[in-house]
C-alpha cells in the first residue's frame, strides 16, 4: 500500500463534514457534569509556561497540563512514537517543516473546520506551511521567521559600502570588499545550515514538494534553486565570500571582530548576535534581503513553528481553542514576544504594543519591527514533504564536499533530489515522475 499524502489530503477533504462532526463531538460537552478538561501540550519555548498559567487562570473549564520537551526532530521523534503507543499529547509545538511527516503518519488532526476564521490573521506565506497545499489545516502558526540581511553600518561607512538591494550588488559589494582588505569578507556560506539555504531558495521561487492529485512531486533541483546554488558556489570559488560553517567559535569570532560585515539571517537574528557578538551592540542594522530583480519584493523563512492538534485527541474542539487563544490572543501574544522571545506569526501582534521599540542590540534603528513586519508579508509560501530531514542531511553532506573540493554547487542540489526521491520511494510514497 503506497502512503500518498495526496491522497491522504483528497480523502480529508471530502470527508470534510466527518472531520467537523469529530472536533464538536460529545467528547468535548460532558466537561461542567465531570470536572474541567484536561489538555496535555508538549512544547520547547521559553517560559511558555507563564502562558499556560495565564489560560488555566482565566480558562478552569479546560486545564492545560505543560510537558516540556526539546525541540526539532527529538520532538518529532517522540511524538511518533506516543502516537504508535497510543498516548500522544493533545497538542504540540510542531516545526513547519516537521508537519507533512507528522500528518503522513495519521500524527495530527485536520482542523479546518474550526481554524478556518484565523486565516486572515497570518501573511498567506505563513497559513500555506500549515495547510500543505489543501483546503486541510493541520496547525496554527506561532512563530514566523522570514529573512532579512543584517549588516554592519560603521563597517560599510569605513569602506564606503552602500547596503545592496538586489544579489547582483551584493556579489559586487563582496568583490569590491575584498578589493579593498584581504582580512574581511561580506558575509559567508554555510553548508552546516540547511533551513538557511532553503529560505534563500523559496525567496528565488523554490518549490521542493508539492503535490499531484494522489501523487507528490519533488523538484529540489529546480531552476530556482539551482539558480541560488550557482550564485553562491561561484562566489565562494572566486574567493569574495567566505566558505566557513556559522555558529561555530570561529565564525562568532568574526562576526564580534568585524572580519564579516553581512549576515543573510532571520527576524530572530538579534538575539543570535547579542550571544555571539555582544562587543558589536549598536553597530549593526537590518534591511528587506537583496532581490533577483531589482523592484521586486519578496523573502523566504527560516525556521518558524505551530500549534498541531494531534488526531488521537479525545478534545479537540478544546484543543483548537487553546491553541487559537495562544497564537492570535493580544495577551497571548503579547507574552509570546516578552517572556518567550518569539516573533509571532499573527499580523496583528507584529505590530503589537510588545514589539514597539527595537530589539536592545539594535537600539539606535527605530523602525527594526515595522521593517520585518513588512518583510513578513513578503514572505513565500512553501509546501514541505515527509522527508526533510533526509534532504537537509544531505545538503551538509555534499555542499561540505563541494566547498572542500571547489566543484559546482548544482551538484550537490541534484543529490539532494535524489536522495530525497529515492527515500520517499523506499517508505511507500507515490513520487510523480
Amino acid at each position: 500500500m503506497t502512503r500518498s499524502l495526496g491522497g491522504k489530503v483528497l480523502a480529508l477533504v471530502v470527508g470534510a463534514s466527518l472531520v467537523a462532526a469529530c472536533t464538536s463531538n460529545s467528547d468535548d460537552e460532558p466537561a461542567q457534569a465531570t470536572g474541567p478538561v484536561e489538555l496535555s501540550f508538549w512544547s520547547w519555548a521559553p517560559k511558555i509556561e507563564t502562558l499556560v498559567d495565564r489560560w488555566n487562570a482565566d480558562n478552569p473549564e479546560v486545564k492545560v497540563t505543560l510537558s516540556r520537551q526539546a525541540g526539532g526532530a527529538d520532538i518529532v521523534t517522540k511524538l511518533l512514537t506516543a502516537a504508535k503507543a497510543g498516548n500522544p499529547p493533545d497538542l504540540a509545538q510542531v516545526e513547519y517543516q516537521a508537519l507533512p511527516t507528522l500528518v503522513s503518519n495519521d500524527v495530527l488532526a485536520d482542523i479546518a473546520e474550526q481554524a478556518k476564521p484565523l486565516k486572515d490573521k497570518f501573511a498567506e506565506g505563513t497559513w500555506q506551511q500549515v495547510t500543505l497545499g489543501t483546503d486541510a489545516v493541520y496547525a496554527v502558526p506561532q512563530d514566523a521567521a522570514p529573512m532579512m540581511l543584517y549588516y554592519r553600518t560603521d563597517l560599510f561607512r569605513q569602506f564606503g559600502l552602500t547596503v545592496p538591494k538586489t544579489w547582483e550588488e551584493f556579489a559586487q559589494t563582496a568583490r569590491t570588499l575584498r578589493g579593498k582588505s584581504s582580512k574581511h569578507y561580506l558575509t559567508t556560506f554555510s553548508a552546516t545550515d540547511p533551513g538557511w539555504f532553503a529560505g534563500l531558495t523559496q525567496q528565488a521561487g523554490a518549490a521542493w514538494w508539492g503535490i499531484d492529485g494522489e501523487s507528490w512531486r519533488v523538484t529540489v533541483n529546480d531552476a530556482a534553486t539551482k539558480k541560488v546554488a550557482d550564485y553562491w558556489g561561484g562566489l565562494v570559488t572566486e574567493g569574495v565570500v567566505d566558505g566557513k560553517p556559522m555558529y561555530t567559535p570561529e565564525w562568532n569570532k568574526s562576526l564580534n571582530d568585524g572580519s564579516l560585515l553581512a549576515w543573510p539571517g532571520a527576524v530572530w537574528g538579534p538575539g543570535v548576535l547579542t550571544g555571539n557578538a555582544p562587543d558589536t551592540k549598536g553597530k549593526w542594522a537590518m534591511a528587506p534581503l537583496p532581490q533577483w530583480s531589482a523592484g521586486e519584493n519578496r523573502t523566504g523563512n527560516w525556521g518558524g513553528s505551530s500549534t498541531g492538534v494531534t488526531a488521537a485527541s479525545k478534545h479537540k474542539a478544546a484543543a483548537v481553542k487553546f491553541a487559537s487563544w495562544l497564537n492570535t490572543d493580544p495577551t497571548a501574544t503579547t507574552m509570546l514576544v516578552r517572556d518567550c522571545s518569539v516573533y509571532p506569526a499573527a499580523r496583528d501582534a507584529q505590530a503589537g504594543p510588545a514589539l514597539a521599540q527595537p530589539p536592545d542590540f539594535f537600539a539606535g534603528q527605530a523602525d527594526f519591527y515595522p521593517v520585518a513586519k513588512q518583510i513578513a508579508e513578503t514572505a513565500a509560501g512553501v509546501t514541505w514533504g515527509p522527508n526533510v530531514n533526509v534532504t537537509y542531511q544531505v545538503y551538509q553532506d555534499e555542499f561540505a564536499k563541494a566547498i572542500t573540493a571547489k566543484t559546482p554547487f548544482s551538484g550537490a542540489v541534484e543529490a539532494m533530489q535524489s536522495a530525497t526521491v529515492a527515500d520517499m520511494r523506499k517508505n511507500g510514497f507515490t513520487v510523480a515522475g
